[in-house]
């Protein structure tokens, strides 16, 4: 798991590659919130996201509120294909509210 960083025009544009897994979730969990703490707009991109599990998919949820919590914003982007099966099996695309491409 690596998350890289770059701000643009006061958005901090978050690319999170490898898995979303209970293995990852700790320290990621520390990087996402660390990121959110110095940004007003967060964008999350996920299409490098190889496996993600109930643990990766609890810190989406955990981003969705503490973004609401602060009066920031969230964009999940560029979902990849595990992240899109599971908000679609799971039908959270409306909670989460970004636009996304489910299969047919």
């Amino acid at each position: 798991m690596k998350i890289t960083a770059k701000t643009k025009n006061g958005i901090c544009r978050l690319q999170i590659e490898g898995e979303m897994t209970i293995y990852t979730a700790l320290d990621m969990q520390t990087q996402l919130l660390r990121h959110l703490a110095k940004a007003k707009e967060l964008e999350v991109d996920l299409s490098q996201v190889t496996e993600i599990d109930s643990a990766g998919l609890q810190l989406l949820i955990l981003l969705k509120r503490e973004t609401a919590a602060r009066g920031a914003i969230l964009r999940l982007i560029a979902h990849s294909t595990p992240v899109t099966d599971v908000i679609d099996t799971l039908n959270l695309a409306a909670y989460f509210g970004d636009p996304m491409v489910l299969a047919a």
